[in-house]
């Protein structure tokens, strides 16, 4: 690469993995085999017999050329590859505002590479934090969904031989992954943009928001405080979904290495860049490094994403996206293989909500490079995963950097604050934030990494409700002031597209913070944010079409316990065969949530993925 140095290889490849990490891909590798073999010899038949560019007819191809003056003559020949970019650009999130500029930039960086780039499309991406609350969420899971059909749209037109995917947050970059998997014998990187800098601390943030739930602080004083905290272009600073993409991302080798949180703006991001597209460049199918990312994602690369979710505490959603990515790859990974990892996997990072450090201070502490290391070092995730971005997943543990203006990469070295990063061999909890429950109530997911021991383990009575407004209301009133379990249904894929509920979290904090012992119950999603209260989440099956969450009442005592993997109602059994379930509430309309009825109602389970599209294919 110009203006490049070589990546020195800091981790040990040789350490024996861990014993279960094996046993789990072991058993995902089997269980999986028939669904794996079939994707594999569909990307093989597409490099080997599908369509390609100079195959094409002469009328096709002039459409195809027609706006890109500068690069016509030398895509016409089509011996040089063409990089699609497919971009989830808008400046109604933050985290995307900064990719305005990206593909004019990327095509001068393809052009120093000796081939070309162009957009082969547009992604929607819309913003959890805006919508949350709000009915607009009820589109949030299925808009990954879209975009992952948005991105096959993007590369359907046989004019591209590698991909740029440009996008960041919550369901866009599952949902980008997702399609660009169908179009696996194709080299690809994941081109991230980077947190925006520090403003208000996260924890002053959710204070203030605290105080307000009960009448303590104005809607200006709110205002302010969440202005201060999301200020600039960049992912939030917080540890939820989006920065647990981009921790991912590069878990699966699918960055330039260290690219996860490098600032928007700076010389370092925009290096980075740079690097990616020579790099996509670099191991195209004609060149003698061909890695497509078909076989860049398998059964080993799902493994360290759920990995690096545990040793990170990352954000509880990608219980549900990992499932659907690994799916369209032809890989199947459940909850159970997530119990298991996480006994086993150490918590070596506190991030907020997990600890006070925002995601700054998390890469200026040793950020992912460090984590890799350690894990690496350690036999905790595999280091044989064939990688896109660099030569081996040793180079994931290298921090980039720019000296005497090259990008160069070194050793973390130790971490540079232990309440943030520690070694693997001295972590914060011998195992990792996630657990799963079961019982009469179905299976649930908790994540508990950021929760007092002292409360894994919540027997309370229940209180039911159907929306996050009738919690709301139930709490201004002084109704939910004592030990209560409060259970919120209806809120799954088939029965509201699966929302957020984050608006809870106030309310919830605020009860616990009074000395009540509090927990939350529900079928639908409570992610990154979801911090000190425990919540049993994506509890399956949902509660429309007869989950059993549709059984509980007022009252009855719930058991959810962390310790024991219990998620139960003290119901006398044969009373609760009896119960009838509880009537659904009327599918809601407008702000377009009619247009997704049919993703509604073909949804599967959020095990599987919460996905309609998935569900045709046969998962």
């Amino acid at each position: 690469m110009p203006n490049c140095r070589s990546i020195s290889t800091g981790a040990n490849d040789m350490t024996a993995l861990n014993a279960e990490i094996g046993a789990v891909t072991d058993r995902m590798i089997t269980r999986s085999k028939p669904t794996r073999d079939a994707y594999l010899a569909l990307i093989q038949h597409e490099r080997d017999h599908g369509l390609e560019r100079p195959s094409l007819g002469c009328a096709n191809l002039a459409h195809g050329y027609a706006g890109t003056d500068e690069d016509r003559d030398a895509m016409r020949p089509g011996s040089a590859m063409n990089i699609g970019i497919v971009t989830a650009y808008n400046d109604m999130l933050s985290a995307h505002a900064p990719y305005y500029r990206y593909p004019e930039q990327m095509k001068v960086w393809a052009r120093e590479a000796g081939v070309t780039a162009q957009v082969a499309g547009g992604v929607p991406a819309m913003c959890d934090g805006v919508t949350q609350g709000y009915p607009g969420m009820e589109l949030s899971l299925f808009s990954r969904d879209t975009i992952a059909m948005s991105t096959a749209i993007a590369l359907s037109h046989g004019l591209f031989e590698g991909a740029a995917l440009l996008g960041i947050c919550d369901k866009i970059v599952p949902g980008l992954l997702m399609g660009a998997l169908r179009f696996g014998h194709l080299p690809m990187l994941l081109i991230p943009g980077g947190p925006m800098r520090t403003g208000l601390a996260n924890k002053a943030k959710a204070a203030v928001r605290e105080r307000y739930a009960v009448g303590e602080a104005s809607r200006e004083e709110l205002l302010d405080a969440e202005i201060a905290a999301y200020h600039g272009k960049g992912t939030c600073t917080f540890f939820g979904t989006a920065n647990s993409n981009q921790m991912m991302m590069e878990m699966m080798g699918l960055h330039i290495p260290g690219a996860a949180f490098a600032n928007p703006g700076t010389k370092l991001r925009q290096e980075l860049t740079r690097a990616a597209v020579h790099r996509i460049a670099a191991i195209g199918w004609q060149g003698e490094d061909y890695r497509p990312i078909g076989q860049c994602i398998d059964e080993r690369a799902i493994v360290n994403a759920a990995i690096g979710l545990l040793a990170t505490g990352g954000s509880t959603n990608h219980l549900i996206h990992l499932p659907a990515i690994a799916a369209c790859a032809g890989i199947v990974i459940d909850w159970e293989d997530f119990d298991r990892l996480s006994k086993v996997v150490p918590l070596i990072a506190r991030v907020y909500p997990n600890g006070a450090a925002d995601v700054n201070q998390f890469e200026d502490a040793g950020g992912m490079p460090y984590v890799i290391r350690e894990l690496l070092g350690e036999g905790l995730m595999h280091g044989d995963v064939l990688t896109a971005g660099g030569a081996t997943m040793a180079d994931f543990g290298t921090k980039p950097d720019i000296a005497n203006e090259l990008l160069k990469w070194s050793d973390p070295g130790p971490s540079k604050d232990d309440t943030i990063v520690r070694p693997a061999a001295t972590p914060f909890s011998a195992e990792g934030g996630f657990r799963i429950l079961a019982g009469n109530l179905g299976r649930a997911c908790i994540k508990v990494s950021a929760v007092d021991r002292d409360r894994w383990t919540i027997e309370a009575p229940a209180r039911v409700f159907s929306t996050q407004q009738q919690v709301q209301d139930a709490f201004q009133a002084g109704e939910l002031d004592r030990d209560v379990v409060v259970v919120v249904r209806f809120q799954g894929p088939r029965a509201n597209g699966m929302p957020e509920l984050h608006k809870l979290t106030p309310p919830l904090g605020v009860l616990q913070n009074k000395g009540f012992r509090v927990a939350l119950v529900t079928d639908g999603r409570m992610s990154g944010a979801s911090g000190k209260v425990p919540c049993a989440i994506h509890s399956s099956p949902e509660a429309l079409g007869g989950g059993p969450l549709g059984k509980v009442r007022d009252g009855d005592v719930i058991r959810l316990s962390a310790e024991t993997g219990e998620l139960v109602a003290l119901v006398d059994p044969a009373e609760w065969a009896a119960r009838d379930f509880a009537p659904a509430p009327a599918p809601a309309v407008g702000m377009g949530r009619e247009l997704f009825a049919l993703m509604r109602a073909q949804a599967n389970e959020a095990e599987r993925g919460g996905s309609a599209m998935l569900a045709a294919m046969g998962w």
